[in-house]
């Protein structure tokens, strides 16, 4: 092939991929709401949709999966959980239960914990909790880049009993958290198994009457808006996250951070965070 023609190829090539980025479909965030976005095939090795991956959000529950990764970095060899400890983690893992959250992060060292993890995955948006919060697990920030590497980690890398016990308890996750919030959002609702999902949110007070009734009551929250604050994500208004694995063999990570305009009510947040998660290309996955 002449110069000439290697020139033209290149060229074609490189209108082609362009063509192709103009026409893929914007993700359709709906009005008010921030979101960060990120689906990645593991099949093919790369992301699918890709919007503010990098922004960092306050974690809410989803810092739980850093929680029971830093745990079980320390079992090993043999990677053995103990039954007071399984009574714990499970329910964390599967009905996002806070209490057991709180007690690991107060026993393995509060921030250490975020700070160990960040090191050994080589996360770069996650950060721990200012000082003047530090019993908050929840107000670690985190990026849905980063949430994409924690995955990758868990499901390429991981040793087996590792990787066993996160997965399985994901796949295990109940409708009905522990504080009575319905976690069916976003994933659960969008795509047909199977799936694995650990769900997030913070900053709601009205919980909807329904299948997980009693009503949740809120946690303390900041009055003075951290907005702007470099390397603190938005610790004020409503957060509401979905995120894991869709399809057969876990072909699919997807995940999605949103955050919505402060007074929302919870089953409206978790409305506009389903139709979002529901419009996103996945490969892999069965619309439901």
């Amino acid at each position: 092939m002449s110069n000439l023609a290697r020139i033209f190829a290149v060229a074609v090539a490189a209108a082609t991929a362009a063509a192709c980025l103009v026409s893929a479909p914007a993700i359709a965030v709906p009005d008010g709401v921030t979101a960060g976005v990120a689906v990645f095939d593991r099949r093919t090795g790369r992301f699918t949709e890709s919007h503010d991956a990098r922004v960092r959000f306050r974690s809410a529950s989803i810092v739980k999966l850093l929680i029971a990764l830093d745990f079980l970095w320390e079992r090993a060899p043999a990677y053995d959980v103990p039954d007071a400890d399984r009574t714990r983690l499970e329910p964390m893992l599967r009905s996002s239960d806070d209490a057991a959250a709180s007690y690991y992060w107060r026993l393995n060292g509060y921030a250490a914990v975020v700070d160990r993890m960040v090191a050994r995955l080589g996360l770069r948006d996650t950060a721990a909790p200012p000082t003047e919060w530090r019993t908050y697990w929840g107000y670690t920030a985190i990026s849905a880049a980063d949430t994409v590497r924690v995955y990758r980690y868990v499901l390429d890398e991981a040793p087996a009993p590792v990787r066993t016990f996160v997965m399985e308890n994901l796949r295990l996750s109940t409708r009905c958290a522990v504080d009575h919030y319905d976690q069916s959002f976003g994933i659960p609702s969008a795509f047909a198994r199977p799936w694995a999902v650990k769900q997030g949110w913070s900053g709601f007070g009205d919980a909807a009457p329904g299948p997980c009734a009693p009503q949740a009551v809120p946690v303390q929250r900041p009055t003075v808006s951290t907005a702007g604050t470099p390397g603190v994500p938005d610790l004020i208004s409503e957060a509401l996250h979905t995120t894991g694995v869709v399809g057969a063999g876990d072909r699919s990570i997807v995940v999605v951070y949103t955050l919505h305009p402060d007074g929302t009510a919870y089953e409206r947040a978790a409305t506009d965070l389903t139709r979002l998660t529901r419009g996103l290309r996945v490969p892999g996955a069965t619309r439901s």
